[in-house]
């Protein structure tokens, strides 16, 4: 079984995916990481120049290939679940844990995070509160509806974190990741 981290920006996806991937021996798969390695390019780049349509097709293309993974922690992109064929890909091996945060916490996470900043462009176009606020109304409901249970990591630290997510799928032994093609 995979580990699927879902949510928005800020919520410690990264984070706390690396840290279960060493707390279990779990390979960890970041999928905005992985689409950026493997076209050698930032998001922002590729926004910038063949718009958000491209990326999300990338985005599309990458899920498949690391949903072909067992028994390994992903944490996906805040939007890779608006996408119907993505959540297909991703449960039919895994458990989606939504990870969730308070505005204020996701922003100055945001802020905070430098890689983030420059690497992840702005979807709407506004101020960074307002699109989190707009963004969050959106995907919320869906994040809720495909996550298996949440975590809300505001005010936790990342080991708490990790703990609640290993007890909640009861799961304590070292696992071995196999890729399927």
């Amino acid at each position: 079984m995979n580990i699927i981290l879902i949510g928005y920006r800020g919520t410690g996806k990264t984070a706390v995916g690396m840290a279960i991937s060493r707390r279990l021996g779990m390979p960890f798969y970041d999928a905005d990481a992985y689409i950026e390695e493997k076209l050698g390019r930032t998001i922002s780049d590729m926004v910038a120049q063949e718009g958000w349509a491209f990326f999300r097709a990338r985005e599309k293309e990458a899920i498949q290939e690391i949903s072909a993974t067992k028994n390994c922690v992903i944490a996906t992109g805040g939007g890779a679940v608006m996408d119907k064929e993505n959540i297909a890909s991703l449960g039919k091996n895994g458990s989606f844990v939504l990870l969730k945060a308070d505005i204020d916490t996701m922003i100055q996470r945001i802020r905070g995070d430098e890689a983030s900043s420059q690497q992840r462009p702005s979807l709407l176009g506004s101020n960074l509160y307002e699109e989190t606020e707009t963004l969050l109304k959106q995907r919320m409901p869906v994040y809720e509806d495909v996550a298996d249970f949440s975590v809300d990591t505001s005010n936790l630290t990342i080991d708490e974190v990790v703990e609640k997510i290993v007890g909640n799928l009861g799961i304590q032994e070292l696992r071995n990741c196999t890729i399927h093609e």
